[in-house]
């Protein structure tokens, strides 16, 4: 015989309901059914019960909407059924809870027993109609109040089962009836005086796993509404996977850790008896599922991880102070001060010191729990022997789970670099002496970034995402972008590297796709998204930062010096910066220094190739000879390509100033052709060579020789095209000097004993 569970999203209305029918009508003549209630039947309760207890007549209406709700379904599912029936159940129950919510209403009071009463009515009506949907469908079956069966303590709201008594009384009831198809609620239970009680969270789903064990069933099967467990929550994950097979207690510690699919209490039943446990999905009853069993026939080899999981809502109580140190007692206290406010900790870590310990708790009892030990340590308190408690909220604990972590080594330190790399902070670390979880505490904001990091670690095919922020879509951002349309596949099957720009931005637009942009179409997407006022400097940044996608790359393509001012909260957040803009490099030494020691404490990429030589690896190689050992002593360089084509171009057969409109229409200049012309480009090649040789100079300190008037460089850039025009003869003159010689001018950048200069020069 097999026991099969139905939750509350499988029997959500009348379609559903019938659905959850067929599918125990495929399973044959021998089962048990145990159901939840109708889904949101539990909370609409506990709402109506709280207006009631605070005199509020909206609870009229809240009743009304579940009288309608369990009316149409049985109106629905059972048209021909009399009121002798499921119809005369529903009515009964009904009047019933309308009772009570009025004595509720009375007294204004909703006590934890009365409470238990009122919620009893959704498991019980949900199954009444369940039962008579089989038996219309032509399956004789029994219904049976589970409170007959179930017995408990008389902790209302979360009671404890007597399991040897309810043993006792299961093994009675099933044991003169062998054979058939039963159906109970879940969810609800009764004390040694009769009185309905609750099984707390996950109750349902316990019912069936303590009536599986009694009967020793072949087979516990819990129906949701998902294909099994997977290997992470796929709300954070889109390619999560389905866990095919997984041992009792790496599913005990997933559901534990927050895969809410199960709940721990309902495999510590089946485990002890050896009871496969079945995740199956009620809306796709083919799909495999997860089956649940002992670790010798659930291994799977080659799997060290098995899931990731995540609790969010978490608040972290840190007890500290030197007083502690050596001191037997402090953590008995600590536990037994939360034990007393009945605050249950998930989560404990403690330094090797002694000075402090640190304990999850749910956040809603954060004020609670600090109060609570505040009272029972305030002596101490008061003689500085300890601090008061700290609480930190606004966390989430992230656990890695698997059997086979024990034989393999290394796992923590891959967890830790992953999530280090990616600005994750760990601030607390907890691993048990099982070696089947590690655990960590991590800030609430980077969950999703670290389980998906996570996954891509441990679960990937070798195929790395990288997320891209292109600031800049002018002529060298627009060929990026068609370049990295262009090598995707060559990208993803050769380095396996799924490169995807996620977000763009020039001054008048932005625009972003979580799932990465089409980029065959982008230059008219942005346009749709222009606006006539101009976008902030930072604000792509500041998305970026709020993104928080792992794997995160921002490219500077732009001049733009307040686009700069973002890079060091960039890099904070383990955000990969590729800059082509030369200003952080090429301003003042503080900053380039800055910019330089931040990539190295984020341990987080700052990348400016592009900065000298157009991409070509002088950087790149400059860097690979200093950690080579070698000493850079002299640079020699031409380093402008604006003023190369210049030079190349002017041969006396067009005006100077012409030949620089052709490099600005070409797009060699800078926005402002100034910059070229004037040597302060090349100057800031030539410095940035000289600080990544390991020199420390400012832009001041570089000879700039200007081989125009400086009359050219007042005014607009109209101004400079016009004054451009009347010094055709000076440059003419410089011309001719150079050509009478056999030489060609070229603006050449220097660096030597620690002197740089820049300057026009004639060469052979």
């Amino acid at each position: 015989m097999k026991v099969l569970k139905f939750g509350g999203s499988s029997v959500a209305n009348a379609e559903n309901i019938r659905r959850a029918a067929e599918i125990v009508i495929g399973r044959g003549e021998n089962c048990v059914v145990v159901l939840s209630a109708m889904q949101g039947t539990t909370d609409a309760l506990i709402e109506t019960g709280r207006l009631a207890e605070a005199g509020d007549d909206g609870y009229f209406a809240r009743l009304d909407d579940i009288k309608a709700t369990h009316r149409h379904a049985v109106q629905t599912l059972l048209p021909s059924l009399t009121s002798e029936d499921a119809d005369e159940f529903v009515d009964a129950a009904l009047r019933e809870l309308a009772s009570i919510f009025e004595g509720v209403l009375r007294v204004r009071e909703l006590s934890p027993r009365t409470l238990d009463r009122i919620l009893s009515f959704g498991e019980l009506v949900s199954t009444r109609i369940f039962s008579d949907v089989l038996r219309s469908s032509g399956v004789d079956n029994r219904w049976k109040d589970s409170r007959e069966l179930i017995v408990t303590d008389s902790n209302f709201g979360s009671a404890a089962v007597d399991l040897l008594k309810t043993n006792e009384k299961i093994l009675e009831y099933f044991g003169s009836r062998p054979t058939g198809v039963y159906v109970l609620p879940g969810f609800i239970g009764a004390d040694l005086q009769g009185a309905t009680t609750t099984l707390g969270r996950g109750g349902s789903d316990y019912t069936g796993a303590i009536v599986a064990a009694a009967i020793d069933a072949d087979a516990l099967e819990i129906w949701t509404d998902v294909s099994g467990m997977m290997t992470a929550d796929p709300r954070f994950v889109r390619n999560a996977r389905q866990i095919p097979r997984i041992t009792y207690r790496e599913a005990m510690e997933l559901s534990h850790f927050g895969a809410k699919v199960i709940y721990p209490p309902t495999i510590q039943p089946v485990m002890a008896k050896g009871i496969p446990l079945l995740v199956k999905n009620t809306f796709a009853p083919d799909d495999e599922g997860t089956r649940i069993e002992p670790a010798a026939s659930a291994a799977a080899e080659g799997e060290i991880i098995r899931g990731i999981t995540s609790i969010d809502h978490i608040a972290m109580l840190s007890l500290e102070g030197s007083g502690m140190v050596g001191i037997p007692g402090f953590s008995k206290r600590l536990f037994e001060a939360l034990a007393a406010a009945r605050i249950n900790v998930i989560l404990i870590t403690q330094s090797s010191s002694e000075h402090s310990i640190c304990v999850a708790v749910e956040e809603k009892f954060g004020r609670s729990a600090k109060a609570a030990v505040d009272r029972e340590f305030e002596n101490e308190i008061a003689v500085g022997k300890i601090e008061p408690l700290r609480v930190d909220e606004s966390r989430s604990i992230l656990a890695l789970v698997g059997d086979n972590m024990r034989s393999h080594t290394g796992v923590s330190g891959r967890m830790f670099l992953a999530l280090g790399q990616n600005g994750i902070n760990i601030e607390a670390i907890a691993q048990g002496s099982s070696e089947r979880n590690i655990s960590a505490v991590i800030g609430a904001a980077d969950v999703r970034k670290a389980v998906n990091t996570l996954h891509e670690e441990f679960f990937s095919d070798g195929v790395k995402q990288v997320n891209i922020f292109i600031a800049g879509v002018g002529t060298v951002g627009s060929r990026l972008l068609e370049q990295i349309d262009q090598q995707k596949n060559y990208l993803l099957e050769q380095l396996r590297l799924n490169v995807r720009v996620v977000a763009m931005a020039d001054s008048r637009s932005i625009m972003s796709d979580d799932d990465g942009i089409d980029l065959t179409n982008w230059r008219q997407r942005l346009l749709s998204q222009r606006t006539d006022a101009r976008i902030p400097k930072a604000g792509l940044a500041a998305f970026a930062i709020e993104k928080n996608f792992r794997n995160s790359v921002f490219v500077d393509v732009t001049a733009d010096g307040d686009i700069v001012k973002t890079y060091p909260d960039l890099l904070k957040k383990s955000i990969s910066i590729v800059a082509c803009n030369k200003v952080a490099c090429s301003s003042d030494h503080e900053t380039y220094a800055r910019l330089k020691d931040l990539s190295r404490e984020y341990n987080t990429n700052f990348f400016f190739e592009t900065n000298v030589g157009a991409g070509l690896p002088v950087i790149g190689t400059l860097n690979d000879l200093l950690r080579s050992g070698d000493r850079i002593r002299r640079i020699e360089a031409v380093l402008s390509g604006t003023l190369n084509f210049v030079f190349n171009n002017y041969n006396g057969t067009q005006k100077f100033a012409d030949v620089v409109r052709l490099a600005q229409s070409s797009g060699y200049t800078e926005p402002d052709p100034r910059l070229d012309l004037s040597g302060t480009d090349v100057a800031r090649k030539i410095l940035i060579l000289a600080r990544e040789a390991g020199n420390r100079l400012e832009l001041d300190d570089i000879e700039n020789s200007p081989f125009l008037p400086l009359k050219c460089f007042d005014g607009s850039i109209d101004d400079f095209y016009a004054e451009l025009e009347q010094s055709e003869d000076h440059c003419r003159r410089l011309l001719d000097t150079a050509s009478s010689a056999g030489l060609v001018l070229k603006y050449v950048a220097k660096f030597d004993a620690g002197r740089a200069s820049v300057g026009l020069e004639s060469v052979s």
